[in-house]
């Protein structure tokens, strides 16, 4: 699964702007559009982002 399914499919379900979810993932609120433009992130950015995503879909479930 890649990371951008992986945003997308978080970005449904919290309803949360792209752009805030990239500001909060690594300070760039242009990470998603420029990710479905075919952006690739490093390997430690990846993981930033799936780490975020697992920590705010942790938090909403609470």
């Amino acid at each position: 699964m890649s990371v951008l399914w992986k945003i997308e499919q978080f970005l449904r379900e919290s309803a949360m702007p792209p752009t805030k979810f990239g500001r909060l993932a690594v300070n760039d609120p242009r990470l998603v559009e420029d990710m479905r433009r075919g952006r690739e992130p490093r390997p430690a950015t990846a993981a930033r982002i799936e780490a975020i995503i697992a920590d705010l879909a942790d938090g909403a479930r609470r």
